[in-house]
């Protein structure tokens, strides 16, 4: 096939896959307007323009400020970032976490290889939602108060009252330069740095937890993939192991890893919803609350329903293109 038949059916390709796009918001877009017009139809109050009305209501934390005086688009936009906010450093302490797992899955040495197996037998197998509730139980009853947090690293604080960081804050005259602040003990608590709730570090710490179970099975059976003759040649070379890992295994194994993983991703992301019980105000969280405030319920269905497929689009697509040249060039 010549270059440009090739480009022709790329283009074409393109343009079917839009187009089916298309069809699809369309009949979407039918479909909510149709059940707008039957609850109309029945004395139901229905539509979005309750968006751009005060939303009575504030958010106690996130990183776009919002009060009761501004309108619900903005609350459902602050819980979006709520939602990102937990979804993207679990997703980054997941796969760090259940790639370590799964390797240690095949050690040899037999101690090692029970805990880590352990680990992903128990907590693959209990519901995300009762580790959460755990979690929070744990984080309210079992932690010191926060007048005696717990140091776990230098200029890391844990107590009842959350997670205390290192955070960067910027000087007079903008974000250059920058600095981090490093929380301090103090008489009556930790002061500085960035303090995280308990209700973002337990579902951040159980959306990891949870989701490293599954990584490490997957990244277990990346590496199991891989022939064992690509191993022998590695050790032929006079390879270390973890040069063996690290230069010969991984990259062969990541085009078996990354298509599984790309889904584990979209579970982590979705599963954020969760979150709702742990009383950390996401998406979700959000929604509930305008729901309980103005009746909209079909609407604000919609809104999470939209918000949850366009991100797991954002990430399917960026993914895909990441193992699109992962087969092709390998992992580097």
């Amino acid at each position: 096939m010549s270059r440009e038949a090739s480009r022709r059916g790329a283009w074409l390709a393109w343009v079917a896959q839009a187009l089916l796009v298309l069809a699809v918001v369309a009949g979407a877009v039918w479909v909510v307007n149709h059940a707008l017009e039957v609850l109309r139809s029945r004395g139901v109050r229905s539509g979005f323009d309750f968006l751009t009305e005060p939303a009575g209501f504030s958010i106690s934390e996130g990183w776009l400020d919002f009060d009761a005086s501004q309108p619900f688009w903005r609350a459902f936009l602050a819980g979006l970032i709520n939602t990102v906010r937990a979804a993207v450093p679990a997703a980054v302490f997941a796969v760090v976490l259940g790639t370590l797992i799964g390797i240690g899955r095949l050690a040899p040495h037999v101690l090692l290889r029970g805990i880590c197996t352990s680990y992903v037998e128990v907590l693959r197998n209990v519901p995300l939602l009762v580790q959460l509730l755990m979690l929070a139980f744990a984080m309210a009853n079992l932690l010191p108060d926060p007048t005696e947090p717990v140091r776990l690293l230098p200029g890391v604080w844990l107590s009842k009252g959350g997670l205390s960081v290192p955070w960067p804050v910027s000087d007079e005259g903008g974000w250059w330069p920058t600095h981090f602040e490093w929380p301090e003990k103090g008489d009556f608590g930790v002061s500085g740095g960035a303090a995280l709730s308990p209700e973002y570090v337990t579902i951040v710490a159980g959306l990891s937890f949870y989701s490293a179970a599954f990584v490490a099975e997957i990244v277990r059976a990346g590496i199991l993939s891989v022939s064992q003759g690509q191993v022998l040649a590695g050790q032929a070379l006079g390879l270390t192991s973890v040069q063996q890992l690290r230069i010969v295994i991984l990259p062969q194994a990541l085009r078996v890893i990354v298509p599984s993983l790309t889904n584990q991703l979209l579970s982590l992301t979705k599963n954020s919803s969760l979150a709702v019980a742990v009383g950390y105000p996401e998406l979700v969280s959000v929604a509930n609350t305008t729901i309980g405030s103005n009746g909209r319920a079909f609407e604000c269905i919609a809104i999470i329903m939209a918000v949850y497929l366009l991100l797991s689009l954002v990430i399917s697509f960026g993914m895909n293109r990441y193992n699109a040249r992962v087969a092709l060039r390998g992992w580097r």
